[in-house]
């Protein structure tokens, strides 16, 4: 019987799936089989040998240390797509106080309210400071074009925005997503010449690291609006500082607030709101629960941030699931020793993943101990399981 710890508090839907597939939940097992997780930092945590998985409720995985989980053959989820409706309409209210000074007007608003009688005129001969342009007719670069960045280029066309989009990863099933009027940029400084305003949407990693810089800045339009609710690192904050200052960055809101920006000028900090609603809670919780569960039940493999994402339907009487290095000849060894025992394979599927692959592979009758052990021997051999 599996066990699955939480580290933070999911979704009852999700927890609900782990439940009725038989997988007990145990917040206090200091050994479980799989563990979910939102935002609790993983990256110091000791994993127990028989630790398969940890199921990712978001999109981002900074919190988890995926590479070292990967040498260990602990396959980490994540949930993409499940909180892009959440996110998206958070952009498209970022893109609006960063064009009109919404905040700063409801904040004098609140200064005001003990003059009585007053507010009312006051209001109305100090409005003018906290005026802004419209987006409809502005260009906005959308930088990623995954779940989420394709669905704020959509939605900004319908709100009569211009859009380019960027990504140089771009899959055909996100092109697929894209509205016919979002423009194709084949390099960021496309982006950085032609916007008014820019929304970022990649994953932080060593490539990103202050991807936005003072040579960033330098190409982009003056009076440039940024948003940024995917990472804090991929803006670098001292060159965004000199760029506020030089008016070069009209406004800049950020979901990932720290030390510099929660008090720079012309800048709105916003406490990590971006997936923070009921239903994207909810939609990542059954997602990050379906992917454990057909993992520790089936085998399969789907959006894995560190290892190959490999499914099969289950076909015979055995399965046999074998993580292992991407080197030659390992399926040979494999259907050697299955063969040699004069077992008939009904099935079976591999895929590789940088110096990892996963070999899924389905048996006409029972597979008793002496072959996994045997395949567990062999060079190269990360973690075998018989389902």
């Amino acid at each position: 019987m599996y066990k699955l710890k939480t580290l933070n508090k999911i979704s009852s839907s999700g927890l609900d799936i782990v439940t009725e597939n038989g997988i007990v939940i145990d917040n206090d097992c200091e050994a479980p089989d799989a563990i979910m997780v939102r935002s609790a930092n993983m990256n110091e945590m000791e994993f127990n040998d028989n630790l398969l998985c940890i199921a990712r409720a978001g999109a981002g995985t900074n919190n988890i240390p995926s590479s070292r989980c990967a040498e260990k053959g602990i396959v980490v989820f994540n949930t993409p797509g499940a909180n892009s409706e959440a996110v998206k309409e958070l952009v498209i209210c970022a893109l609006l106080m960063a064009s009109r000074d919404v905040v700063g007007g409801i904040e004098w608003v609140h200064s005001i309210a003990d003059k009585g009688d007053e507010v009312a005129a006051m209001v109305e001969k100090g409005k003018s400071s906290f005026t802004g342009p419209e987006i409809a007719g502005k260009t906005l670069g959308v930088v990623g074009l995954g779940a989420i960045g394709a669905k704020i280029a959509n939605t900004a066309i319908e709100l009569g925005m211009k859009v380019y989009g960027y990504d140089p990863y771009l899959s055909v099933d996100a092109a697929w997503r894209l509205s016919s009027q979002v423009k194709h940029a084949t390099d960021i400084d496309t982006i950085y010449r032609n916007c008014d305003y820019i929304t970022l949407h990649v994953p932080y990693m060593k490539e990103t690291h202050h991807m936005i810089n003072k040579e960033a800045f330098a190409k982009m339009k003056d009076g440039v609006r940024i948003v940024n609710l995917a990472r804090a690192e991929l803006v670098c904050d001292e060159d965004l500082l000199d760029a506020i200052d030089s008016t070069k960055v009209a406004r800049y809101v950020t979901d990932f607030p720290n030390a510099i920006t929660s008090k720079a000028p012309n800048t709105i900090p916003m406490p990590h709101l971006g997936a923070s609603t009921p239903e994207s809670e909810e939609k990542c919780a059954i997602m990050a629960a379906q992917e454990a569960v057909d993992y520790l039940l089936n085998g399969n493999i789907k959006n894995s941030v560190n290892l190959p994402n490999v499914s099969l339907d289950r076909m015979g009487e055995s399965r046999i699931c074998i993580l292992h290095r991407n080197v030659p000849r390992m399926l040979n060894q494999f259907l050697d020793l299955i063969g040699g025992a004069n077992i008939n394979i009904s099935h079976m599927i591999n895929a590789p993943r940088g110096e990892y692959a996963y070999t899924i592979i389905d048996t006409d009758t029972h597979i008793g101990d002496t072959i996994p052990e045997m395949i567990r021997k062999q060079n190269d051999v990360i973690r075998v399981r018989i389902l």
